[in-house]
């Protein structure tokens, strides 16, 4: 998530509204998606399980790596080390954010819906996380079209959250 620009005292109680309504998370500042998930990468979802079981599988606080400043979950160790190894072949695309609300994502108003980690398709070899499984279907079969616009809106909301 990313915090608006405000200014005034007006603009600090619409911040301080926003910030409580998405649980902190408006203030983060952070590329990753820890969103209502308490500091959680994907909520605590293995990434690389998506890859090599073709299903959504929790990671164990046993087996954590740090990346893009947030900490991500494993199942095994040996998926942790694929991961630390080549994370950009394994982490969600979007930073973990719903890859269709990527699709009219608008840097003024931030994003605000959630995954649910267990919705998820992967698309010419790159996880795409999203709110729900109906969603993520439709998605795929527009993915020649949605990626590229997806991939651009990411590239403002990217930017956005590195600044703030």
């Amino acid at each position: 998530m990313f915090r608006a620009k405000a200014t005034g005292a007006t603009g600090v109680i619409a911040a301080a509204v926003l910030a409580v309504a998405l649980g902190g998370q408006a203030l983060a500042g952070s590329t990753v998606n820890t969103g209502y998930f308490g500091g959680m990468a994907i909520g605590g979802y293995d990434p690389v399980a998506y890859f090599t079981e073709a299903r959504a599988v929790k990671g164990s606080p046993e087996f954590q790596h740090d990346f893009l400043g947030e900490t991500w979950r494993f199942a095994s160790a040996e998926n942790r080390n694929a991961f630390a190894a080549d994370p950009v072949a394994y982490a969600p695309q979007y930073g973990g954010f719903c890859s269709g609300e990527m699709l009219y994502a608008d840097v003024s108003t931030g994003i605000t819906t959630n995954i649910d980690p267990r919705a998820w398709r992967i698309i010419d070899g790159k996880l795409y996380l999203f709110y729900d499984d109906s969603y993520a279907a439709v998605f795929e079969e527009n993915a020649k079209e949605w990626v590229a616009k997806a991939d651009g809106n990411w590239a403002k909301v990217q930017a956005r959250l590195l600044i703030e």
